[in-house]
């Protein structure tokens, strides 16, 4: 959330309620850490008048026993109540971000694509990050801090009123001016610490990217202007954070200027009304403790105001994320294959219908990427057999990926219907309609942690000799194998090659023996000798589910059973590859335009485009 310039962030009840969300579920800790901060707060308050009674035992020739014993029980007991405040508020501050963080997390992977895509992951990132920090005070420290603040500047000024209610106009005079000062100054400080949060996420959103573009960013020569563009955000969030110092320094600066001014007068009135007899030396020393522990609590208001402000802005931004496009929630992987009742009627030897219908049809399909946009397919009619394998091409733009968001789910239609087994979509789960899938992305991500991690993402419970056989392959399983730590082996970037990413993930995605294997060119990156294994494989998995190809090379092609070719979102032909050579122009200059000949004499690896 950005504040306009020239305004202010204010702690509205609305923004406080929002806050609040964070906390209530544990307002009984709360609760406690508050009784704890008062308790701890009475015993500073008592220290001093239990100090004016060592003095005053000291005048009266009276024993020092006593008020030297109870200065030592407030001593003990303030630290054990210090130590147990503490403790409570720093694990419950941990719990509100625990709890926050994994509740973002999981909205992100629960949200749906659009939804997610639509952000820099950077930005998303930093809500996790830096955002939840610092609900960690404003949630917890902060409300106990603020109420037990109050309680020790109003308890503190009663107890100098009883000391002394001459001496105490002159400290209220110092104390109302510091208010004044605090009034005026702590809104421009929370303002600029605000937006230099606000610049340091889209520092991080930024960064973020250029660090996934790395090999574009050197290639390009970049890296000077790139880094110019990134570092613009941290200067604005340096001045920023300079203007709120600067604010704050001239705010603490005038306020200890204040406050010692004020002992100075207490020192020359008091020290005038002790000569006059109108007061005791014990009352003024004891004065003059409560006047010099003023600071703590006027230190604790402006710290503690700050943080709820900062935490405010910073839950605001948190539970934006509520907005977010959600998908139903889903079961684990690995009981939906089981349990999807579509599932167990393809299985079941009685449903015969259920066998002879398509696993996927699009009737008529219709689907934009928002409200607004142009629509990526139309009108689109589409049916996959339940075996077989049926190649989708087509020139940039044409709808291809959409076909395949589509049909993941990731992406609804906004007219016409999927059908899974003869049912809507509708009907199923997004869960129940990815556990018959498995899909492989061009760009071939890898997700974080070891080669075994990432071959059981979607079926956990996979054991090391299935693992073996998918390795096997797709020609990785001597590779592995060589590696020092084996299947344990961490994945990075930097460690693995192209080529490599798009073979684990197709090992992935076969591990999942799943109805319809989705891939989007699932050899681009592979040598000659490595994709004629994996074809082989694609064609051993093709006689016994369906397998769809978006496809950029001419062995794909070939290989397929049925070619779909789009262009602008449509479907406009569809055959073997030596019938739309004949019939389709569209389809005869993609393959033209790259120079491949007629079938007979085609090799293999020659790109289609």
């Amino acid at each position: 959330m950005t504040v306009p310039e020239g305004t202010s962030p204010k702690v509205s009840v609305p923004r406080l309620r929002i806050l609040w969300s964070f906390a209530r579920p544990h307002q009984r800790s709360l609760a406690l850490a508050l009784v704890l901060a008062l308790v701890g707060s009475g015993m500073g308050l008592a220290t001093p008048m239990v100090t004016k009674g060592v003095l005053d035992a000291l005048g009266g020739s009276d024993s020092l026993r006593g008020p030297l014993l109870a200065l030592l029980v407030l001593l003990g007991v303030g630290s054990v109540v210090m130590y147990a405040q503490w403790t409570l508020l720093g694990a419950l501050g941990e719990r509100v971000v625990l709890r926050a963080r994994e509740s973002m997390v999981r909205r992100f992977l629960r949200a749906t694509v659009p939804a997610v895509t639509r952000r820099p992951p950077g930005e998303l990132v930093t809500r996790v990050t830096s955002d939840t920090v610092l609900l960690h005070q404003a949630a917890t420290g902060a409300p106990v801090g603020l109420i037990n603040a109050v309680v020790m500047l109003f308890g503190t000024l009663v107890l100098m009123g009883v000391l002394d209610l001459v001496l105490l106009g002159t400290v209220a005079a110092a104390v109302a001016v510091v208010g004044v000062l605090f009034a005026v100054l702590m809104p421009g400080i929370a303002t600029a610490q605000q937006r230099a949060q606000d610049h340091l996420g889209r520092l991080g959103g930024n960064l973020e990217g250029a660090l996934r573009a790395i090999r574009t960013v050197k290639a390009g020569r970049a890296e000077d202007r790139t880094a110019e563009r990134i570092v613009a955000d941290a200067r604005i969030s340096a001045e920023h954070g300079v203007r709120a110092n600067r604010r704050e320094a001239l705010a603490w600066t005038i306020a200890l200027a204040g406050i010692q001014l004020a002992i100075i007068l207490v020192l020359g009135v008091g020290a005038w009304r002790v000569a006059e007899g109108d007061l005791e030396v014990s009352s003024l020393i004891a004065f003059l403790l409560y006047a010099f522990g003023l600071m703590d609590p006027i230190s604790e208001l402006s710290q503690n105001i700050t943080a709820l402000q900062s935490g405010i802005a910073a839950a605001e931004r948190i539970r934006e994320t509520d907005d977010l496009d959600s998908e139903e929630g889903a079961v684990s992987a690995v009981h939906a294959v089981h349990e999807d009742p579509a599932r167990e009627a393809v299985v079941d030897a009685g449903e015969k219908s259920v066998r002879d219908t398509p696993v996927l049809e699009l009737r008529d399909v219709t689907a934009a990427y928002g409200p607004d946009a142009k629509a990526a397919v139309r009108g689109v009619d589409l049916v996959i057999p339940r075996h077989g394998h049926t190649a989708i091409v087509g020139p940039s733009g044409a709808g291809k990926t959409t076909l395949f968001s589509l049909v993941l789910r990731f992406l609804e239609p906004t007219g016409g219907e999927l059908l899974l087994d003869g049912r809507p979509y509708r009907d199923h789960g997004h869960d129940a309609i990815r556990s018959r899938l498995a899909y492989v992305e061009q760009d071939t991500p890898v997700v974080p942690g070891t080669i075994r991690d990432n071959l059981l993402l979607s079926r956990p419970d996979a054991t090391d000799a299935e693992l073996r056989r998918v390795l096997d392959e797709v020609r990785l399983a001597e590779k592995v194998e060589a590696l020092d730590d084996g299947l344990d082996t961490p994945l990075s970037g930097a460690a693995v090659s192209g080529g490599e990413r798009q073979r684990i993930a197709l090992a992935r995605a076969l591990l999942r023996t799943p109805d319809v294997l989705l891939l989007d060119e699932a050899t681009a990156q592979l040598d000659g000798l490595t994709e004629a294994a994996v074809q082989s494989c694609v064609r051993a998995r093709a006689a016994t589910g369906a397998v769809v190809t978006i496809a950029h090379r001419l062995s794909t092609v070939i290989d397929a059973d049925t070619i779909v070719v789009m262009e602008a979102g449509r479907v406009r032909a569809r055959g073997g590859h030596g019938e739309l050579l004949a019939t389709d122009t569209l389809y005869r200059e993609l393959v033209e335009a790259l120079r491949i000949a007629a079938p007979a004499g085609c090799p293999e690896s020659t790109i289609l485009g």
